[in-house]
């Protein structure tokens, strides 16, 4: 990254503040329900949510802070039984036009059948980063951590304390890179049988709404932008050690096992899609974005 880049991204940074992870995260205090009307939950003293599903709507929540840059773990227990139609948003998300999202969905299936894992990453409006994966284990069984963070130098997908996906900063080759706006935390409960499951060949059966995803132990290790502090990330992520999200990286046995997740349950990468991208990859693909 040129001392330029460097420079902009200083100044992008000073308006956020640290927030630590010792602070346990509470509903009543870190989210609103933003829509549904009454089939968002918030439920024992803050500690519990459930987002809900029927036949005239879902609903979801966000975050009341914005971030620039984080760590961000959920727990999630995804909707059982036969959950096919439904969509399980989870990410994170700037606005406008040009907005930049960090996407976890949890793609519904048939009963007995396995959850597809939906991942994407849009920079500056653009996405098209599709990867996506079964999971080794029964979602809808028990809560699971999903974790994203997100630092200047990559994006880094995990399920339990396991990565299974790293989008690297490109823009060395031309690839934006979220890093300038900051962005809200989202999840949604919603019907998209048109397009979720087998690609809409099989439809949300009704007779078992509704439908119930729940969510707990929600923590923010991240720099909350805020209008009027004048603290910077950069400066505080080099003078805590609560904050070495802030240079993370994938060390040799967590590559070994973000690969043993690639190889056995990736589904989808949009880096070998050749049909779909006939007139040429996306440059990050010649990376190791594909590893």
């Amino acid at each position: 990254m040129g001392s330029v880049s460097k420079l902009y991204l200083l100044v992008s940074l000073m308006a956020c503040s640290i927030v630590l992870a010792s602070a346990a995260g509470n509903f009543y205090r870190d989210m609103d329900i933003t829509w549904g009307d009454g089939r968002g939950k918030i439920l024992d003293n803050g500690q519990l949510l459930t987002l809900s599903l029927d036949k005239p709507s879902g609903s979801g929540f966000q975050s009341k802070n914005e971030y620039l840059f984080g760590k961000i773990d959920m727990q999630i227990k995804l909707v059982p039984g036969n959950s096919a139609g439904t969509v399980t948003a989870y990410y994170l998300s700037s606005q406008g036009p040009t907005h930049d999202e960090i996407d976890f969905e949890f793609l519904g299936n048939l009963s007995g059948d396995p959850y597809t894992l939906h991942t994407n990453v849009f920079s500056q409006g653009k996405g098209n980063r599709e990867q996506q994966f079964h999971l080794w284990f029964d979602p809808t069984a028990d809560f699971h951590t999903y974790s994203i963070l997100w630092n200047p130098q990559r994006i880094i997908f995990s399920v339990d304390g396991t990565p299974i996906r790293e989008f690297k900063n490109s823009e060395s080759i031309g690839v934006p890179f979220p890093k300038n706006q900051p962005m809200r935390i989202y999840s949604s409960l919603w019907n998209a049988d048109d397009w979720a499951t087998r690609g809409g060949l099989v439809k949300t059966d009704w007779s078992h709404a509704p439908f119930t995803a729940s969510y707990r132990n929600f923590n923010a290790n991240a720099c909350v932008a805020t209008p009027s502090t004048a603290s910077s990330c950069a400066a505080k992520s080099k003078a805590s050690g609560n904050n070495a999200w802030f240079s993370q990286e994938l060390d040799s046995t967590n590559q070994k096992r973000m690969r043993w997740v690639q190889k056995n349950y990736m589904i989808y990468n949009y880096c070998t899609d050749k049909k779909r991208f006939s007139q040429g990859m996306p440059p990050e693909c010649a990376t190791a974005n594909r590893s």
